[in-house]
């Protein structure tokens, strides 16, 4: 012990470090003086630790988030709709009392399918609609284009429809309304100059005077049909008979 001490410096009385260097009696008393160091460590660390989320605040966290998640899932799909009874006729039978009914939802389920009436005739029993450019897949909002495969092509070709219902006499003193859906493609004759190649100059012609085809295609886009569109002749059936409408 005193050959211990024999290397540290006499202080004089009231130094700072007297009382300090009274602790230090011994190796036992240097050892409890570490251990006492090194829980004060512990204690007072100096790392600054994250502040601990309860279980109560966790459990509300991942509620809100997971209610906004599903607000977001509920916006998107704002579109899709829940299914309906399938129908396999083009047409619905029903009392001439109730050709007033039926006439006014044929042109809700129209207006909700958007598509614009362009002509409606009580007197005829005809109600047409404008072509209608179809939806493609980025586009589920709107409902013209039934299943996967339509909106597929109607992303990668140019696709419109138009719809025609008719309200006429049946058998057996009943009304009858039919559905057609007609379906056409886009046959464009020439060369479309509506981008940025086709209005360019090129350097191995003579320059030509003529900017008519910076102004648009080289000829009126002509429609070929290509039947009739019968998932959609099925929906708008069904919409007109089940759905609940306002």
């Amino acid at each position: 012990m005193g050959a211990w001490r024999s290397d540290i410096p006499e202080k004089t009385p009231g130094s700072p470090a007297k009382s300090l260097l009274r602790d230090f009696s011994g190796p036992v008393t240097l050892s409890l003086w570490r251990i006492s160091f090194v829980r004060a460590l512990n204690g007072h660390s100096f790392v600054q630790r994250r502040p601990r989320i309860s279980a109560g605040l966790a459990g509300r966290l991942n509620t809100a988030v997971l209610s906004l998640g599903l607000l977001l899932v509920a916006g998107c799909l704002s579109g899709l709709r829940p299914a309906l009874p399938h129908s396999e006729v083009s047409g619905l039978l029903f009392s001439p009392a109730s050709a007033d009914f039926y006439w006014q939802r044929s042109v809700m389920v129209l207006n909700r399918n958007h598509f614009q009436v362009a002509r409606e005739s009580r007197l005829e029993g005809v109600i047409e609609t404008q072509y209608r450019a179809g939806s493609g897949v980025l586009e589920p909002w709107h409902p013209d284009s039934v299943g996967l495969a339509s909106r597929v092509e109607s992303s990668l070709q140019s696709i419109r429809r138009k719809v025609t219902i008719g309200v006429q006499p049946g058998d057996n003193g009943k009304t009858l309304l039919t559905v057609r859906v007609d379906k056409e493609l886009e046959d464009v004759p020439g060369l479309a100059a509506n981008y940025e190649g086709g209005a360019t100059f090129p350097e191995s012609t003579v320059m030509s005077r003529d900017l008519s085809q910076v102004v648009g295609q080289s000829g009126t886009s002509r429609w070929v049909s290509v039947g009739r569109d019968r998932a959609l002749e099925q929906q708008l059936i069904s919409e007109i008979r089940y759905r609940q409408l306002p």
